[in-house]
C-alpha cells in the first residue's frame, strides 16, 4: 500500500478570507457603539464604550462615511473588524439588532471585540495555510483553524467566557513557527528588530527583507523605497509610517489595518489579500 501523501496546499483564493472581511451593510453598526475611543488625533471627540457614536444613524450607517477624516475621525478609516461586526450580528445573535432587542445589546457589546480577535486570528492562521513552507506544520495549523473557528460559532455566553488570550498564546506559537520558517529562506542576514522602538527612524531604501519586526514601533518611520518582502510584521505600529514605494510583496501577517494607518502611494506594492487605501491617493 503507498504511503499516504500530504494533500497539496492550494493557492489562496479570494474566497479563502472572504468571510474575514468586514461587511459594513450586514453589521448592527457594532464598532460605532461597542468600542470607546477617546479625543485625539484619530477622534475629534470621546466616546464610552455601548454607547452610539453621534454619528451612527438610524440605518446603523456612519452619516459622515465620506468626510470622516476631514472631520478629525481619521481612526474610523484605519479600524477593521475582519468580518466580526456582520457575524456577531447575523449568526451570533441570529440578525437581531440591539435598538430592536435592547436586551441583547450589553452581551452583543461584550462578544463583538472578543470575536474580533478570534477571526484576527483566523485571518493570520488562513494566511499560514496557504504558504508552501508552512507544509511540516500543516496538520497543526488545520487544527488550529478547526479550533478557532468551533469558537467563533458558538453561543454568546460561550464566547464571553472564552479564554481568548490563552487561546492566541497557543495559535502565537504556530505563527510565530510559520514565521521562522518563511523566513529562513531568505538569502543574506536577516535583521531581528522584534519590538525595537524605531520611532521616527530614517530607514529609507533600507534591506528589511525577511527581517524580523513583530511588534515593532514603526510610527511615523520613514520606509520609503525599503525591501519589506517577506518580513513578518505582525502587530507591528505602522500609524503614519512612509511607505511611499515600498515593497511589502509577501509580508508576514500584514493587516488591512495597518496598512490603513500607514502613508503609501501607486508605487507601494502590497500582498494581494489587501486593498490599496483610497487616502493613499492625497500621499
Amino acid at each position: 500500500m503507498p504511503p499516504e501523501r500530504e494533500p497539496v496546499a492550494l493557492p489562496l483564493l479570494e474566497d479563502d478570507r472572504a468571510a474575514l472581511r468586514a461587511d459594513c451593510g450586514d453589521c448592527f453598526g457594532l464598532c460605532c457603539v461597542a468600542l470607546a475611543f477617546s479625543a485625539s488625533s484619530d477622534f475629534a471627540q470621546n466616546k464610552d464604550a455601548g454607547k452610539p457614536c453621534g454619528n451612527l444613524q438610524a440605518d446603523f450607517r456612519c452619516g459622515i462615511h465620506r468626510e470622516l477624516r476631514d472631520k478629525g475621525f481619521r481612526g474610523c478609516t484605519v479600524y477593521d473588524c475582519f468580518g466580526a461586526g456582520q457575524h456577531v450580528s447575523q449568526h451570533t445573535f441570529g440578525g437581531r439588532d440591539w435598538r430592536a432587542d435592547p436586551a441583547t445589546a450589553r452581551q452583543m457589546f461584550e462578544v463583538f471585540p472578543l470575536m474580533r480577535q478570534l477571526h484576527e486570528l483566523l485571518w493570520y492562521v488562513t494566511e499560514a495555510l496557504a504558504l508552501p513552507q508552512t507544509k511540516p506544520i500543516r496538520s497543526d495549523l488545520r487544527t488550529c483553524l478547526a479550533r478557532t473557528e468551533e469558537l467563533t460559532r458558538g453561543a454568546a455566553e460561550a464566547i464571553t467566557e472564552t479564554d481568548v488570550a490563552a487561546h492566541r498564546e497557543d495559535v502565537n506559537v504556530l505563527l510565530l513557527r510559520t514565521s521562522e520558517l518563511v523566513r529562513k529562506g531568505v538569502g543574506g542576514k536577516k535583521k531581528d528588530r522584534r519590538g525595537a522602538d524605531l520611532f521616527g527612524a530614517r530607514l529609507k531604501g533600507a534591506d528589511l527583507k525577511g527581517a524580523n519586526l513583530r511588534g515593532a514601533c514603526l510610527i511615523a518611520a520613514d520606509l520609503r523605497g525599503a525591501d519589506l518582502r517577506t518580513a513578518d510584521l505582525i502587530g507591528a505600529d505602522l500609524r503614519d509610517t512612509d511607505l511611499r514605494g515600498a515593497d511589502l510583496t509577501g509580508a508576514l501577517f500584514l493587516t488591512q489595518t495597518q496598512v490603513n494607518a500607514a502613508r503609501g502611494d501607486e508605487r507601494t506594492k502590497l500582498p494581494d489579500a489587501l486593498a490599496r487605501p483610497g487616502h493613499w491617493s492625497a500621499s
